[in-house]
């Protein structure tokens, strides 16, 4: 049976469209307004929602998602409390969820058992940043008993045998890393993108979503006629941080606003907009 991610996918092919993916910290600023966002990110046609579990150590994220993983933390956010989260949400919406964690908080819980309540909650898969190839079979095994599924991110340093075991542990889609470092919005995309994106068709036949540094609608212009989807992550974060009374309004404004860059004239909205979005 197709999860939700790879339903929705297979809908969006049929009608020609491209995937809005968007990342929010689960928690924050706390889970009642981080329920919200979710909602209000699946009335504004984000296709697919990756939910951040916050970590202590998160070596691989900017300093506007480690701040927000902050704010959770602080909350006495945590696993099992974003998985009763994940329950709330599904009670009001059928948006894909994919969980986006770093392994030590999943490994503290307990590979089967994530898996299990994993599914049990309504979320649909995982993403997790810090787990290589090499030693993903048992989370992938368990993953695939409770038909959930699993994502792997390459990035444009990934050696192709590292590309061709990513693709084949990946289900749902594979989420190819614009540049190298951490995460965080900028002005222009990488010059790598491309050729990571050409290496990654000769590996796969999976829908792929860019992320990394995607945070105006001239990005997704751009990106619309090499990718199935983009990842959108800090420029939310960020969006939910500096709005944190009413998170849910501005978020919904904002991605509004980037996927004008799935038109034709996206560029020009893109460059007219972009002062009522600073």
């Amino acid at each position: 049976m197709p999860t939700r991610i790879v339903e929705c996918w297979n809908k969006l092919h049929q009608q020609g469209e491209k995937a809005f993916i968007g990342f929010v910290m689960a928690g924050d600023p706390d889970i009642p307004r981080s329920i919200d966002v979710v909602l209000a990110l699946a009335e504004a046609k984000t296709d697919i929602i990756e939910l951040g579990i916050p970590f202590s150590e998160p070596i691989a994220d900017g300093p506007v998602i480690q701040r927000a993983g902050e704010r959770a933390l602080k909350n006495g956010v945590n696993l099992p409390l974003i998985l009763d989260m994940v329950r709330q949400i599904r009670k009001k919406s059928d948006v894909p969820l994919l969980l986006f964690s770093y392994l030590n908080p999943i490994l503290r819980y307990g590979l089967e058992r994530f898996a299990k309540d994993t599914v049990a909650c309504g979320a649909d898969g995982a993403l997790i940043t810090d787990l290589s190839v090499e030693e993903a079979d048992p989370f992938v095994t368990q993953m695939r008993l409770n038909n959930l599924d699993t994502v792997f991110l390459v990035a444009p340093t990934s050696t192709d045998e590292r590309i061709k075991r990513a693709a084949e542990l990946s289900t749902g889609f594979l989420y190819a890393v614009s540049r190298t470092g951490v995460t965080g919005t900028r002005e222009q995309l990488s010059d790598t993108v491309t050729p990571l994106l050409r290496r990654l068709r000769a590996f796969t036949t999976l829908p792929v979503g860019v992320g990394f540094g995607i945070s105006r609608p001239e990005h997704l212009a751009q990106l619309t006629p090499m990718v199935d989807g983009v990842v959108v992550g800090s420029a939310l974060v960020r969006c939910i941080e500096d709005h944190q009374e009413n998170p849910a309004l501005h978020v919904a404004q904002m991605v509004r606003w980037l996927r004008e860059g799935f038109t034709a004239n996206s560029t020009s909205k893109g460059k007219s907009s972009s002062a009522n979005m600073a």
